[in-house]
């Protein structure tokens, strides 16, 4: 029988309705009122399991409704493209034989922003792109996410378009950026973010650059308007993903993963999730406490794209030594000492400046949605956190409420690996079929192996990653691991950022002639490539050929797209649901 205590922030249950109701989250809302409950007999439920209406943060670990809802409107265009594409004679019967696609890609500045785009492009070429479900992004993929997303209809839309318009961003010179006028309007922007009651630094200077480098006039876009791209299920759900950091640990140590979708920011760790309207507000113990204006997008690209880049003629911030496209990045645990002295005067662009000459300008702070909670003292057996349970602190229940109490911390995900792929292993989001799309800089697999590694590690399904050391040393254009012995791990298709093929075809079974063979002579691995990370602008021809590449490495694998795509309908129509500790997986 449920009980309704006096304090109107918690709902308790008795014993055996808290063990048939399991965990929905870890946290217990204060000590004090662990304590209130206890003297009055009464046992605690294993986290929030009743919620009351007027709670302002989300508790559990199913998907939120809006998400729930977009699946079921999406799955419509699904079924219909995979039915066109595998060439089916019957519609797939029900919303459970319909398979759940999702792209997944990696960081690298304007190089994954450009690339990005030809990938996309030759998956609507072949009329694949309506199968995918989701799509999640890091870095400079949440560039081209961000500017996609402005349009509701844009993948509805001949995707060249929007390439023509990204052209001309990324081939406009970025020093003007620097002029008297463009400051004064950083300079107003941040004395306005700061009034509406948000804190300023270095990452906000550095998104309003990011908003002159993508656009030519102030974009007031904000991440929830992005639902008016996904209110009919026309486009995939964007996932947006960052890493939240805590002082004197290094990325290796303690690093939590936080999503943004257009509904919800949110720690799958935690079952804890916020509105995205309400990002940068402060909570406290569940409810808003004092709300702020929601930030513009061009500030959500500087906190999701932190790996500022480095050039002789260009600014930012320089990595660790440490730091680099192609080693596993580990931030410092301290900031070098240095017996340089800055004096600047007062005000919020000298702050910011300051930010990135003295401190840790890749690191962005916000008001912490977690602040008052208490950890439940059976946090450590609930599945979703043991899942997620890959910090040194995650075993000290104190440290963690610590870290609660303090502002989120957060930073690029590539200062602990270059990935978008933990937002798609969510067991509720039952995807079947992982595009990952590389577009790192250095080594191509590193990422990967990287990932397969902490996937282990965590005993979350996924397949191995089989290849041998001559693929490694010339790698194709496209790899899928599967493994059929387990069906919850999902199929992965792996397309590197490689020139293999496309040096001798212009299209996929159509040779270079002679005088086009210079055409097919794209650098994107050598260290005097033109797209590497630091670069912030590419020549027109070099932004076309990248896009060409891309647009043909995808066009040139259709048939392992299609195997891809056959083998997760088969599973679907012959997988019987699947128990695990927390619910069923069909």
């Amino acid at each position: 029988m449920k009980i309704e205590h006096c304090p109107a922030y918690l709902f308790i249950t008795n014993v055996r309705s808290a063990h048939r109701v399991g965990l929905s989250s870890c946290f217990l809302l204060s000590s004090k009122l662990y304590t209130e409950l206890h003297l009055y007999n009464y046992d605690i439920c294993c986290g929030l399991c009743f919620r009351p209406k007027d709670m302002d943060v989300r508790f559990g670990f199913d998907l939120c409704t809006e998400e729930q809802d977009f699946l079921c409107k999406r799955k419509k265009y699904v079924a219909a493209a995979v039915k066109k594409v595998l060439q089916l004679e019957e519609d797939l019967q029900d919303h459970e034989q319909v398979p759940v696609v999702a792209i997944t890609t990696t960081g690298g500045g304007t190089r994954s922003l450009t690339a990005m785009y030809g990938s996309l492009l030759g998956l609507q070429k072949l009329n694949i792109f309506d199968s995918v479900s989701y799509i999640t992004g890091l870095s400079g993929t949440t560039w081209t996410m961000a500017n996609l997303y402005e349009d509701a209809n844009w993948s509805q839309k001949y995707l060249e378009e929007a390439i023509n318009k990204a052209r001309k961003q990324v081939t406009k010179c970025k020093i003007k950026g620097f002029t008297l006028d463009r400051l004064k309007y950083y300079y107003n922007e941040l004395k306005e973010r700061r009034q509406e009651g948000h804190n300023t630094s270095f990452i906000d200077l550095w998104g309003l650059m990011v908003e002159y480098m993508l656009h030519d006039e102030k974009d007031n876009h904000k991440l929830s308007d992005q639902r008016q791209a996904i209110n009919e299920g026309q486009n995939p759900l964007p996932i947006y993903l960052a890493i939240n950091l805590k002082n004197s640990y290094s990325a290796q140590d303690f690093r939590e993963w936080l999503e943004f979708t257009p509904y919800e920011v949110g720690f799958w760790k935690y079952g804890a999730f916020i509105r995205s309207e309400d990002f940068g507000s402060e909570f406290f113990m569940g409810r808003l406490m004092k709300k702020f204006p929601e930030s513009r997008i061009c500030y959500m690209e500087g906190d999701c794209y932190l790996d500022i880049p480095v050039s002789g003629t260009s600014f930012g911030y320089r990595k660790p030594p440490n730091f680099s496209d192609d080693l596993d990045p580990v931030l410092h645990i301290k900031p070098h000492d240095t017996e340089t002295r800055l004096l600047t005067p007062a005000g919020v662009l000298s702050t910011a400046f300051r930010d990135v000459l003295t401190g840790r300008p890749t690191i962005a702070e916000f008001p912490n949605f977690l602040r008052g909670f208490q950890m439940h003292n059976e946090y450590l057996e609930n599945e979703h956190f043991s899942t997620w349970k890959d910090t040194v602190l995650d075993t000290y229940p104190n440290k963690l409420i610590e870290t609660a109490q303090h502002p989120l911390s957060l930073a690029d995900t590539g200062f602990f690996i270059n990935t978008s792929y933990p937002p798609l292993l969510i067991p509720q989001r039952k995807v079947d079929v992982i595009l990952h799309l590389n577009y790192s800089g250095g080594s191509q697999t590193l990422p990967l192996d990287l990932i397969v590694k902490y996937f282990s590690e965590q005993g979350i399904p996924f397949p191995r990653i089989e290849m041998s050391d001559e693929d490694r040393k010339n790698l194709k254009e496209c790899y899928l691991f599967e493994d059929a012995e387990s069906p919850r791990a999902p199929i992965v298709l792996f397309f590197p950022l490689v020139n293999d093929t496309f040096k001798k075809y212009k299209a996929p079974g159509v040779e270079r002639s002679p005088t086009e063979m210079e055409e097919g002579k794209v650098d994107v691995s050598s260290p005097l490539s033109p797209y590497t990370t630091r670069e912030v602008s590419f020549s027109e021809e070099n932004f076309d050929n990248l896009v060409k590449m891309t647009d043909y490495n995808i066009l040139n694998n259709e048939n392992l797209i299609i195997q891809a795509l056959r083998t997760a309908v088969e599973r679907r129509k012959q997988q019987a649901p699947i128990c695990y500790k927390g619910g069923l997986i069909q």
